[in-house]
Parts: structure tokens; sequence; C-alpha cells
């Protein structure tokens, strides 16, 4: 079959399937992954690191498997990392966990919305067990209400173990949902998502709420460290950082870094995550600070990285032995992963962030980029 479709591309279009048919998967593997396939994208993968982590559950140093086309990308997040290895590496905190999938329910009325998620919070405990009674990972940990006209929508948030969880989620809100459109009376119309989940969105409510896994990435950079091995001073780095914030404010942008979604969609490419997840995983909050010392405290927080370890593309071909190199791969390994995708993010923003200041960001680029 695979043969035929790249037979009809052929006829079809005139173009010729070379690249794209040579893969080393097995397509019986794919199934449920990707329908009428004829072949694969092949993204150039290098390597960055080691990178020293302090984290609770990534412990250690980690060389990083990262997918792109781009040009000096992989060498800045190489550069990072060493700097930050210098000053002992990076301490990871995964904060919260929870993934959404959100209904709504329509009324004749204001008020009825407003009664009916007073009953919602007093049936918790059984919408709980309807919803759980559908997979023995997903876990509701609460319910979030939010009442606008006559519409009642709740966020059904869900831990979802080592997976990403969105199709999961959806399957115990629906059961969930089911029990009670056959136990409430008045409801005059119901849709399982009502866009509030946000999924593949960016959104204000993902970076309040969290969405996957918030992480922070946190790191104290010796002055003499930067000089070194950036050349510019942490004064520079924070200064500019001040300056950036405002440009930040003025954009209305997602994100007070620079550029964390290139090391998340490398790392997503390469180890087989959603790639259309960035949209939400890009949201970050970067924060610096100058120590009594003349040293710099550098910090990053990703509220809404939706990353999986079990499931979905991850056991496939080259992004399984991607997850591996990391030791990523399979059960209880998602909270190691958010760990080192968090610490990657904040070896990218301090490379980037010193060459901004420092002047070097285009230079770099003329040598090592397309711009030469």
């Amino acid at each position: 079959m695979v043969k035929k479709r790249q037979a009809y591309f052929e006829s079809a279009t005139g173009a010729k399937v070379n690249h794209v048919g040579k893969y080393s998967i097995n397509p019986n593997d794919l199934k449920g992954n990707i329908e009428h396939f004829i072949g694969v994208a092949q993204v150039p993968i290098g390597i960055a690191g080691p990178l020293k982590i302090n984290g609770e559950h990534a412990q250690g140093e980690f060389v990083v498997p990262l997918a792109t086309t781009e040009g000096t990308l992989v060498a800045s997040y190489n550069r990072g990392m060493k700097l930050l290895n210098m000053s002992g590496g990076v301490t990871a905190t995964v904060v919260d966990d929870a993934m959404q999938r959100a209904p709504v329910f329509i009324f004749s009325n204001a008020r009825g919305a407003r009664d009916f998620v007073k009953w919602i919070k007093q049936n918790i405990d059984k919408i709980r067990e309807e919803a759980e009674a559908t997979s023995s990972v997903a876990k509701l940990t609460y319910i979030d209400n939010f009442l606008s006209n006559k519409f009642a929508f709740l966020r059904f948030n869900f831990r979802t173990g080592d997976a990403a969880g969105q199709n999961m989620v959806g399957r115990a809100t629906f059961a969930a949902c089911g029990w009670i459109l056959d136990n409430y009376e008045g409801i005059e119309n119901f849709y399982l998502e009502s866009n509030f989940a946000t999924d593949k969105k960016a959104s204000q409510i993902n970076i309040m709420r969290t969405r996957g896994k918030r992480v922070t990435a946190e790191a104290t950079i010796k002055r003499e460290h930067l000089l070194q091995v950036m050349r510019v001073d942490p004064k520079q780095i924070d200064y500019h950082g001040r300056v950036a914030a405002v440009g930040s404010f003025l954009s209305g942008v997602n994100n007070t870094g620079l550029h964390s979604p290139n090391g998340i969609t490398a790392m997503f490419i390469a180890t087989g995550q959603d790639v259309a997840n960035v949209s939400e995983s890009s949201a970050a909050m970067m924060y610096s600070e100058l120590t009594d010392d003349g040293d710099l405290y550098v910090s990053i927080t990703i509220p809404s990285l939706i990353v999986a370890t079990y499931g979905g593309g991850t056991g496939i071909g080259t992004q399984r032995e991607c997850l591996e190199l990391i030791d990523c791969y399979g059960r209880d390994r998602v909270y190691k992963f958010a760990e080192i995708v968090a610490s990657v993010v904040l070896a990218g923003e301090i490379s980037l962030a010193s060459a901004i200041s420092s002047s070097d960001w285009v230079s770099s680029h003329e040598e090592y980029g397309r711009n030469r």
C-alpha cells in the first residue's frame, strides 16, 4: 500500500518520491499515528551538552538531542549549557500538573447556569468517580467554573501520568458529562469542548492555571564565568532584560524571555512530542536579578509545557531513541523529561541574552548560520 501511494503521488504531481520514501521504521508500527503513510520527513538532529541538572527527577548530566534546520541553534544551546555547568548546573522543579477538557452547558438564563455550578460542586465526588472509571491513569483533581451570559463553562483538570493526555481527558470528561446530563434538569444544550481548554492555542488562562506541566528552571551564574565564556557583564544582561520587558508589554506577547520555543520545538521533534503543542508550551516567564556579589540569578517558568514519555509518537524509531538518550522513555519519566526541557530552555535563554547584550548575535549567525 505504501508503494501504491508513492506511485500515486508521483503520477499526480510529476515529482519523485526519493528521500521521503527512505525510512528505517516499520509502517505497521505506525497504526494510530498517521494515515495514508508514504514516508518520512527527515530533520537533522544535533546534540548539545552535557548539561548538569539538579532536579527532583532529573539528576546528573544529560546530552540532549535537538532536531532543527536553524544554523547556530545547537551551538547556542551548547554554549549556554557550558556556562551553566561552570556555575553548578540548573535547579529544575515541576510545581503543577494538569490537563483539561472544558465543556459548556447552556441554560435558559444566567440564574440557571449559576445554580447548575452549585450543584456541580455538591456532586464532585460522583462526577470524579464517573470520569476516572474510563481510565486507570486519569485522575480528576478539580473543576474550574466560569459563568458568562447564560453559559456555564466547566474546566475539568486531570493528571494523566506519562501521557500528554488530551484524548484521555476527553473520554473521561465525556463520561462525566453523560452522568451530569442524566441527572440534572434544565440543560438546554451541551458541547464537550467549548474552546476554553485552549487545546493547541496560546492563552492567558494556561499561563495562570497550568496546562501540562508547570516547571521552573533556575541558576545563579558567576560574574567571572559570564565574562569568560560570554564576554558580557551581568549588569548588561540585567539591564537588557528590563528594557526587553517593556517591549514584551507593548507587544502583548505571552513570553517575557527571548526564544524558548526554539529549544522546546527542537526537543519536541527529536523526541516524538505533538509539535502543535508548542503553541501552548511557548509561554514563559523569564526573570533575572543581580546578587549582592555581582553574579546573575536567572529563572524561567514554563506554565503550560505539554510533554509525554509514553504513548503518542514517543515509541517510534528515532523518537524513542532520542528519549532513551536522556533516559526518558516509558513510564514514570515525564517529570524528569519536563525538568530537562526547562533546563535546556534556560541554557538557550542565557546564551541568546548574552549574545544580544554583547552584540555577538549577528556575528554568530554570520559565522555559523545561513547569513554568511
